[in-house]
C-alpha cells in the first residue's frame, strides 16, 4: 500500500524478460535505499514491484506478464520514474491509499502553467482506468496523488490541477504531450462498485425485511381480543 506521495526519482533499465533495474537519483537515494530489504515494495510510477536485489544506488525488481501488460513502465526505459516505498503503520498519510495496482495507460494531452499550478489534462481509451474517473475522485497519475478537477461522463478525459512542487519533484515535468502514464483508480471507489454489482444493498434490504417480518406477531382472533378488538 501506498500514499501517492513521491519520495524521489530513479532511471529505468530492462535487464531481461522480467526484470528492471531502478537507480535512484542522488536526491532520492537516501529515502528509498534508506532501510529498504529484499521482498520489499516499491512503487516504480505508480507500479508496485518486488525488490530481488538491492544495489548501491538503487534495486532490481521483478516485472510480472500482468504489470507488463497494464502499464507503460517498459515503453519508458531511460525515462525517469516515480518511486515511493510502502506506507508504514504510524506513517502520514497524506494523499489516497495507493495499491500500486495500474487499471490502465493514459497519455498526457496538454500541460498548461497558471498562475499558481499547472492544469494537466489526460486521455485514457483504456475502459477499466476510465471508469474510476469522477469529478474531485482520487486518482493515480504514474504513482502520483492527484484530484479530478473536470472530466467527462465516460471518463476517457480528465483535467487535474498540479501545484508548482509536485510539477517538479515528480516525472510529470518531463512529459510532453502523447507521453504515456500509469493510471489507478481509487480503491475505495472500486469496493462500493462490486458491493453495488453484487447486490449487497438489496440483501441488506431483504434481511431487514425479513428480520421486521419474523418480529411481528401472526394477525389471529387471540391477537385481537388480547388487544381489544373483539
Amino acid at each position: 500500500m501506498f500514499t501517492g506521495l513521491i519520495q524521489g526519482m530513479g532511471t529505468l533499465q530492462r535487464l531481461g524478460a522480467d526484470t528492471l533495474q531502478v537507480t535512484c537519483l542522488p536526491g532520492a537515494s537516501g529515502l528509498i535505499l534508506a532501510d529498504l530489504a529484499l521482498g520489499d515494495s516499491v512503487a516504480v510510477d505508480g507500479v508496485c514491484l518486488t525488490v530481488i536485489e538491492i544495489l548501491p544506488q538503487g534495486f532490481v525488481a521483478v516485472v510480472s506478464p500482468e504489470t507488463r501488460d497494464r502499464s507503460a513502465l517498459e515503453q519508458n526505459e531511460n525515462a525517469y520514474v516515480n518511486l515511493e516505498t510502502s506506507l508504514r503503520v504510524g506513517s502520514k498519510l497524506g494523499g489516497h491509499f495507493v495499491t500500486g495496482h495500474v487499471d490502465g495507460v493514459g497519455s498526457l494531452e496538454s500541460a498548461v502553467p497558471t498562475a499558481t499550478s499547472w492544469e494537466m489534462t489526460f486521455t485514457t481509451t483504456s475502459a477499466q482506468a476510465a471508469r474510476y474517473i469522477i469529478p474531485k475522485g482520487s486518482i493515480a497519475v504514474n504513482g502520483i496523488s492527484l484530484t479530478v478537477a473536470d472530466c467527462n461522463a465516460s471518463g476517457t478525459w480528465f483535467t487535474a490541477a498540479v501545484i508548482p512542487h509536485t510539477y517538479t519533484a515528480t516525472n510529470l515535468q518531463y512529459l510532453r504531450s502523447g507521453s504515456l502514464v500509469n493510471l489507478e483508480g481509487d480503491i475505495l471507489g472500486k469496493y462500493v462498485e462490486k458491493f453495488l454489482r453484487l447486490g449487497i444493498q438489496q440483501d441488506a434490504v431483504d434481511n431487514i425485511t425479513t428480520a421486521m417480518t419474523q418480529s411481528v406477531e401472526p394477525l389471529t382472533p387471540a391477537f385481537l381480543a388480547e388487544h381489544g378488538y373483539l
